[in-house]
């Protein structure tokens, strides 16, 4: 019953799987070099894709993307691979800013049940998902980026381009509680 944490080389990725510990949901924070049959093999109920510098470092995130049946939380880099993987479009950022923002909450339900219809997050904004894929819908913007969040219309995917895991997330912890319980509703469709 346990999520992977798959290190995308961000500077909070330790920081996501700590978060998860001090909630009592279990995890491992793993690398993004392993195969698609060794992350089969730890039996995962969930995957967070964490953050990092570059698409280019960033493993085997995509393969996991395309062809685990798993729920998936992708974190900034993670919410732009995510993107990549279902053929949108990921470029910069037109305001390139690593700040505290405020979510408009569009969709509140699964990660963001309980949390709408605003709400205040830290976010990076170097590069961002400009044009969202076809089989997914908008969960929150700001004033600055119009895919602040996103959810796959059939699968438990979701993509965020904030940090949840940062003190000056408000709620964060939240996010990351929500996201587990549709870990588990997921795990028990498929019984």
């Amino acid at each position: 019953m346990k999520i992977l944490v798959v290190n995308n080389h961000g500077q909070y990725n330790h920081r996501i799987h700590r978060t998860l510990h001090y909630l009592k949901i279990p995890s491992e924070l793993v690398s993004n070099e392993l195969s698609l049959e060794e992350i089969k093999s730890k039996d995962p109920i969930g995957i967070v894709l964490g953050g990092g510098p570059s698409i280019e470092r960033s493993g085997n995130s995509i393969e996991y993307i395309k062809n685990l049946e798993l729920p998936i939380l992708g974190i900034c880099l993670g919410h732009q691979l995510i993107g990549k993987a279902f053929g949108g479009e990921i470029s910069t950022a037109d305001a390139q800013s690593y700040a505290q923002i405020e979510l408009e909450i569009i969709t509140e339900n699964d990660i963001f049940q309980g949390l709408g219809p605003k709400m205040n997050v830290w976010a990076s904004h170097k590069d961002e998902v400009k044009q969202m894929p076809s089989d997914f819908d908008v969960l929150a913007k700001s004033d600055i980026c119009s895919v602040e969040a996103m959810k796959h219309q059939q699968k438990p995917i979701y993509g965020i381009q904030f940090h949840p895991e940062v003190h000056h997330t408000e709620n964060g912890p939240l996010v990351f509680e929500n996201f587990y319980e549709a870990c588990k509703r997921y795990s028990k469709s498929i019984e």
